[in-house]
C-alpha cells in the first residue's frame, strides 16, 4: 500500500500545480493587447513596443514591477485588475511616463508610495483593496481627475492632511466604513475648483458635521444609494447642502417611508435638477414636498408603494420635463388599488414625459391629465386600471395637450374601443395598444379623429380583432402598421382593409395564421418599405392548383426593401412571385417546405443583400436560380437544408462559396450534404470538384444527343403538318428548273398522244371529275372522258381499247364506288394493265379520293402502291388550301416519263 501511495505521490503533485498557459498568446487588435486570463506570473515581454492598452487582469500577478513595462514606453492605459498586487511602485510612472490610466480593482494594495512622478495620470481605480492611507499618497497627482477607492475599508474621508489633487472632478467612496462626515474631512478638496461628483454609497452614515461640504462647494452631483438615511438624517443633510451648487441628488434605496413639506427644505437655496427616489418604500408624500424644487426637471419615483397622488403631491415642480412612477402605486394583497385623484398633475405645465409603466390604480378619473400643456409621450403600458373599454370620454383631459405624440396602452386589459375612442387626441403620432384584449370589427370610427397618426401598433391581442374594408378609413396619414398575432385568420375581401393607407411604410401582420388573402391585399401601398408576413398559413396561396392560379399580391409593393415570409409552409414559388421588387435589400423565407425553385425567380432582385433560406428542403444550388442575387449579396443564410452534393445539384455553389467575399456564417459546419451516401453528414465543402471533370465528354455528347432529337423532331412536326405546302413549292421548283412539259422527249409524246390521259371512275364519282379533273384542261392538255369524249354508234369495246391506246396515261379515281364496279373491274382494268405490260408503259396514275387498305386494291384492282412510282399516285386533299398543291402534284404526275426503269 505504501509503495502505491509513492508512486502516486508524483502524479498527485503535477495534478494540482497550476496549469501554465501553454500554447495562449495575447489577443492583439490595433494598439491594445489582451492578456487576461492567462495565468501569468509577470508582464508579458514579447509583445509589440507600440502598444498603447495592456490588459493583464485575472492572471497571478502578485508584484507590479516596473522594469517589466521598460519595453512598452508608449503605453497609456494599464489594467492589472483582479491579481494578488499588494503594492504600487513609485517609479511606475517614471517607466512608463505617458500612463494616463490605471486600473488595479481586486487587489491587495495596502500601501501606496509617492505618486509624484504620475503627472499624467488622470484616471486611477483602487477599488476593492486593503488601503491604509498614510501620509500624502495623492500629493504628486495634480492632473488626476477621476479616483476610485471604494471598498477599501476606510474609516474616513480624509485622504491627506493639506490641499491636494487640484484637478479631480469625480470621487468614489462607496462601500466603505464611513459613519461619520466631519467637518474638516474634506478639506484636502479645497483647492479643487473643478470638483463636481461625489458618491457616498452604502456608507453607514449616521452624523453630518455643519460645514463639511464647504470645502467642495461646487459640489454638483451627490450619490448615496443604499445609505440607511433617516427622516432627522435627511435633513440635516439637506441643510448643509443648502451652499453648494447640487444639481443632482440620488438617494435609491435608502428606506425612505414617507415625505413631508419640510424634508427637502435645506436644499431650496440650491438649483436642484435631478431628483432619484427611486427602490425606496415610500407609502405616503404630504402636499407640498416638492414645493422647494423649482428649478427641477427630473424625478423618479420609481418602485415604490405610494397609496394616493393628489393635486398637492406635485405642487411647486413648475419646471419638471420628466416624471417617472414606474411602479410607484403598486397593490398589495391586504389594500385596496392607490388612488390618483383628478388634477393631481395639474401643478406640472411643463412635463413633457410622464412614465406610468405597471402603476396600479383604481381608474381614470375625468380630469386626471387636465394642465399638462407641454405633455409629449404618456406611458400607462402594462397598469392596472380595470378600464375594459376606452370610450371618447376616458383621455378628454388630454384635449388640452396639443403636443403630445406618443400615448402608450400596452397591457392594460383592454377589451374593445368605442366610437371616437381618441378623438381628442387630434395631434397624436404614435399610438401603442398591443398585448391587450381586444375583440372586436374594426368599424373605422374607432379611429375618428387622429387626424396625425403616423404609427398604431395593435401587436399580440389573442388574434380576435377583425378588419373590414373601411377599418382604417379615417387615418390616411399612417405610416406604420403593426398587427401581429392579432387578426383572424381571413384578409380576402375587397377593396383591401389596407387601401386607404397610401402613406403606409410598415406593415406587420405575423403570427395571424391567415390562409385567404386576395390579389389586391396590398393595392395602393406604393409607399410600403417593409412587409411582415411569417408565421402565417399561405402555403395554399402560391400553388399552381389554386382555384385561379397563385395570388400574386405584390403588384403594386415594388418600393419594398424588407419581406419575411418565414414558416409559412410554401413547397412551391410561382416564378413572378416576385417581379419587379427591384429595391428588395432583405428577403426572409426561413422554415417553409421548398425542395425546388424556378430558374428565373430571383431575377428581378439586383438590389438584395441579406437572403434567409434556412431549415428548408432544397437541394440544389444552381447558377440559373441563385446567379444574379448571389453576385450582389452582402449576407447569405442558407444552412441547414439537405444538400444533393452532386455535379449538376452543388459544383457551381461550391466555387462560389470558395470564391466569394459575401458573409456566410458558420459555412463549414451548417452547410451539411445529405446525398449522395459518400458525402452524407459532411459539409458541402468537402466536395471534390475533380469528379466532375470526367464527365466533361458525356456532357458533350448529351447536347449533341439532345440537338439532334430536337431536331428530328422539329422534321417530323414540319413534314406532318406542312408537308404537303413543302411539296408543292418543291414541284414548282422541279417544273422550272427542269422545264418537263418543253423537254424533246415531251414533245415526241405528245406527237404520239391524242390525250394527256384516259379517265376511269365510278358513275358515283362523276361530279368529282368534272369539277376537279376537268378545269385542268386547256389546248395541250386534254383528258377522254367516255361520257363526253366516245363517238356515238362506235363499239364501246373497241372505243375504250382504242382511246387507252391514244392516252400517255391512264387515270384511276379510286374511291369504293369504283372498287364495286364490275365493269371497271373486269374490262376496263384488264385492258390497261395490258397495255401497260404489252408496251412497257409506266402510265398508270392513281388519284385516291377515299382512304383504301392496299389489299382492297389488290382484289379489286390487281394493283399495289408499291407497283407504282410514287409521283403517279396523288391523294385528294380535305383542306381547301392543299388544293393547288394537288393540282399542280397531279400535272407533274401527268408530265413525267412513261418509260420503266
Amino acid at each position: 500500500m505504501a509503495m502505491w501511495i509513492l508512486q502516486l505521490l508524483p502524479l498527485c503533485l503535477w495534478v494540482s500545480m497550476p496549469t501554465p498557459a501553454y500554447g495562449r498568446e495575447c489577443r492583439l487588435e490595433l494598439k491594445k493587447a489582451d492578456c487576461s486570463h492567462m495565468n501569468l506570473k509577470t508582464i508579458p515581454q514579447d509583445l509589440p513596443e507600440d502598444i498603447r492598452v495592456l490588459d493583464v487582469s485575472h492572471n497571478r500577478l502578485v508584484e507590479l514591477i516596473p522594469q517589466s513595462l521598460t519595453r512598452y514606453r508608449d503605453l497609456e492605459q494599464l489594467d492589472g485588475s483582479y491579481n494578488s498586487l499588494k503594492l504600487l511602485p513609485a517609479a511606475l510612472c517614471q517607466v512608463v511616463p505617458a500612463l494616463w490610466r490605471l486600473t488595479l480593482r481586486h487587489n491587495e494594495v495596502r500601501l501606496l508610495q509617492n505618486l509624484r512622478n504620475c503627472t499624467h495620470l488622470t484616471h486611477l481605480d483602487l477599488s476593492d483593496n486593503r488601503l491604509r492611507l498614510e501620509g500624502e499618497p495623492f500629493s504628486g497627482t495634480e492632473n488626476l481627475t477621476w479616483l476610485d477607492i471604494s471598498r477599501n475599508k476606510l474609516t474616513s474621508a480624509r485622504l491627506g492632511s493639506r490641499p491636494q489633487l487640484p484637478s479631480l472632478k469625480t470621487l468614489l467612496l462607496s462601500g466603505n466604513d464611513i459613519a461619520d462626515l466631519k467637518k474638516d474631512d474634506l478639506n484636502f478638496l479645497s483647492e479643487s475648483s473643478s470638483f463636481r461628483t461625489l458618491a457616498l454609497s452604502f456608507l453607514p452614515l449616521k452624523k453630518v458635521e455643519h460645514g463639511c461640504f464647504k470645502p467642495i462647494a461646487g459640489l454638483q452631483d451627490l450619490v448615496l444609494d443604499g445609505c440607511k438615511l433617516n427622516p432627522t438624517f435627511i435633513s440635516n443633510l439637506c441643510e448643509e447642502l443648502s451652499d453648494t451648487s447640487l444639481r443632482n441628488l440620488s438617494i435609491q434605496n435608502t428606506q425612505q417611508v414617507m415625505l413631508t413639506n419640510s424634508t427637502f427644505k435645506g436644499l431650496g437655496k440650491t438649483n436642484l435638477t435631478i431628483l432619484d427616489l427611486s427602490n425606496n418604500k415610500l407609502a405616503r408624500i404630504r402636499d407640498g414636498s416638492f414645493q422647494w424644487f423649482p428649478m427641477l426637471e427630473y424625478l423618479s419615483l420609481e418602485q415604490n408603494i405610494i397609496k394616493q397622488l393628489t393635486k398637492g403631491t406635485f405642487l411647486g415642480l413648475k419646471s419638471l420635463r420628466k416624471l417617472n412612477l414606474q411602479m410607484a402605486l403598486v397593490k398589495s394583497h391586504t389594500s385596496p388599488l392607490p388612488v390618483i385623484d383628478d388634477f393631481s398633475f395639474q401643478p406640472l405645465v411643463k412635463l413633457e414625459y410622464l412614465n406610468m409603466e405597471r402603476t396600479a390604480f383604481r381608474e381614470i378619473p375625468k380630469n386626471i391629465f387636465d394642465g399638462l400643456l407641454c405633455l409629449r409621450e404618456l406611458n400607462m403600458g402594462w397598469s392596472s386600471t380595470g378600464i375594459k373599454m376606452i370610450s371618447n370620454t376616458t383621455f378628454a383631459s388630454l384635449k388640452g395637450s396639443l403636443f403630445l405624440q406618443t400615448l402608450n396602452l400596452t397591457g392594460m386589459g383592454i377589451k374593445s374601443l368605442g366610437p371616437g375612442a381618441f378623438s381628442s387626441l387630434g395631434n397624436l403620432k404614435v399610438l401603442v395598444l398591443s398585448h391587450n384584449f381586444i375583440k372586436q370589427q374594426l368599424m373605422g370610427e374607432e379611429f375618428q379623429g387622429l387626424n396625425s397618426i403616423r404609427e398604431i401598433h395593435l401587436s399580440f391581442n389573442q388574434q380576435m380583432i377583425t378588419l373590414l374594408s373601411t377599418s382604417f378609413i379615417n387615418i390616411p396619414t399612417l405610416r406604420i402598421l403593426m398587427l401581429g398575432h392579432a387578426l383572424t385568420s381571413n384578409l380576402d375581401m375587397e377593396p383591401s382593409p389596407f387601401r386607404p393607407l397610401a402613406n403606409l411604410t410598415v406593415l406587420d401582420l405575423s403570427n395571424n395564421n391567415i390562409a385567404n388573402i386576395g390579389h389586391g391585399l396590398l393595392d395602393g401601398l406604393h409607399h410600403l418599405s417593409v412587409l411582415k408576413m411569417q408565421h402565417n398559413n399561405l402555403a395554399r396561396v402560391w400553388k399552381n392548383a389554386n382555384p385561379g392560379g397563385p395570388v400574386l399580391f405584390f403588384r403594386d409593393a415594388q418600393n419594398l426593401t424588407l419581406l419575411q415570409l418565414d414558416y409559412n409552409g410554401f413547397d412551391e414559388i410561382p416564378t413572378s412571385a416576385f417581379r419587379s421588387l427591384s429595391q428588395l435589400i432583405y428577403l426572409s423565407l426561413i422554415g417553409n417546405l421548398l425542395n425546388f425553385l424556378h430558374n428565373s425567380i430571383f431575377d428581378d432582385l439586383k438590389s438584395l443583400r441579406f437572403l434567409w433560406l434556412q431549415k428548408n428542403l432544397l437541394t440544389s444550388v444552381r447558377r440559373e436560380t441563385f446567379g444574379v442575387p448571389l453576385s450582389n449579396l452582402s449576407e447569405l443564410f442558407m444552412d441547414h437544408n439537405p444538400f444533393d452534393c452532386t455535379c449538376e445539384s452543388i459544383l457551381w455553389f461550391y466555387n462560389w462559396l470558395n470564391s466569394t467575399n459575401t458573409s456566410v456564417p458558420d459555412r463549414a459546419k451548417s452547410y451539411i450534404c445529405n446525398t449522395p451516401s459518400m458525402y452524407f453528414n459532411r459539409s458541402v465543402l468537402d466536395f471534390n470538384p475533380e469528379s466532375c471533370k470526367d464527365l466533361v465528354p458525356f456532357e458533350v455528347l448529351f447536347v449533341i444527343t439532345t440537338t439532334l432529337v430536337l431536331c428530328l423532331m422539329v422534321v417530323a412536326f414540319l413534314l406532318h403538318f406542312q408537308g404537303w405546302r413543302i411539296k408543292f413549292y418543291w414541284n414548282i421548283v422541279v417544273n422550272l428548273t427542269l422545264d418537263i412539259n418543253d423537254s424533246p422527249y415531251k414533245r415526241l409524246a405528245e406527237c404520239r398522244y391524242e390525250y394527256k390521259a384516259y379517265i376511269v371512275h365510278a358513275q358515283e364519282d362523276k361530279l368529282w371529275v368534272e369539277r376537279s379533273l376537268l378545269p385542268l384542261e386547256d389546248k395541250e392538255f386534254k383528258f377522254y372522258l367516255e361520257d363526253r369524249d366516245a363517238l356515238a354508234g362506235s363499239s364501246t369495246l373497241e372505243s375504250i381499247v382504242g382511246n387507252m391506246r391514244m392516252s400517255r396515261k391512264i387515270i384511276f379515281v379510286v374511291t369504293e364506288a369504283l372498287l364495286n364496279d364490275p365493269w371497271c373491274r373486269q374490262f376496263k382494268v384488264h385492258h390497261a394493265l395490258h397495255q401497260v405490260i404489252e408496251e412497257n408503259r409506266d402510265s398508270l396514275v392513281l388519284i385516291f379520293l377515299e382512304d383504301v387498305a392496299d389489299y382492297r386494291l389488290t382484289q379489286s384492282l390487281m394493283l399495289r402502291k408499291g407497283m407504282l412510282k410514287r409521283r403517279c399516285i396523288v391523294q385528294w386533299p380535305l383542306q381547301k388550301e392543299r388544293i393547288p398543291a394537288f393540282r399542280q402534284e397531279l400535272q407533274l404526275a401527268l408530265a413525267s416519263s412513261n418509260r420503266v426503269n
